[in-house]
């Protein structure tokens, strides 16, 4: 059984909205996790949440699609949606896999969804290679660090503090960076500023994972999800 995907909308048209969360429902393998009406609403979410796929409308206003796709440091899986064909084009060079012109017909949503998964059956086989290692900088320096050692990970602004089971780095990498890194398998953001190693935590309180007696908090956005992974 494939793995449900998280996926939201943008789009500041209600009738837009109501087809494509229609079209989402009868999708087994799609959840429609948040609809937003503007550019500004959808970066608020995305930088709180991880998403698989954005369904996203070019003409808004303030910040168009695209803007928005060149804003955003990281961004999920996208597809267009738009009355202009002419865009499709330049949204290629931001990882768009496809564009659905409106009004938007179930056949050809269907196709971009298989479009989608196809994508997604790619990065599983990439993800199957085994990660032991990540290198990082401290003081200017190249460092391996084993991932069987690494604890978690703390965000210091534009760097991030390391914490394994020898000793403690401060290496050159944002938090996101870091994260893209890591295996998806072992390692969990559970707030904007903590990454945690899944095998390393040690109990959970209401708000809390412990490590090592480090009470690390976990971010209201991600307590589903750790809940989930931790039960498997």
């Amino acid at each position: 059984m494939i793995e449900s995907k998280k996926c939201i909308i943008v789009d500041d048209e209600p009738a837009a909205h109501y087809v494509l969360a229609n079209y989402i429902k009868q999708n087994p393998n799609l959840e429609l996790v948040f609809q937003g009406y503007n550019g500004i609403e959808a970066m608020n979410y995305l930088r709180e949440n991880k998403v698989d796929l954005m369904f996203l409308d070019i003409n808004m206003p303030e910040i168009s699609g695209m803007e928005l796709l060149k804003i955003l440091p990281v961004h999920p899986k996208t597809i267009l949606t738009t009355a202009y064909s002419e865009f499709a084009l330049e949204s290629y060079d931001y990882g768009v896999i496809d564009y659905l012109l409106k009004p938007i017909y179930f056949p050809r949503f269907l196709k971009a969804i298989d479009r989608f998964f196809a994508t997604e059956n790619v990065k599983a086989k990439e993800d199957e290679v085994v990660v032991n290692s990540v290198s990082v900088k401290v003081d200017g320096y190249l460092v391996d660090l084993e991932l069987d050692q690494l604890l978690f990970a703390q965000s210091f602004g534009n760097y991030v503090k390391l914490y394994t089971t020898k000793r403690t780095y401060l290496a050159s990498i944002t938090t996101s960076e870091l994260e893209k890194c890591l295996p998806e398998k072992t390692f969990m953001r559970i707030h904007k500023s903590y990454i945690v190693a899944l095998d390393k935590i040690e109990a959970t309180e209401k708000d809390f994972v412990i490590i090592k007696k480090e009470k690390l908090p976990i971010g209201i956005t991600y307590k589903r999800e750790l809940s989930e992974r931790l039960k498997k």
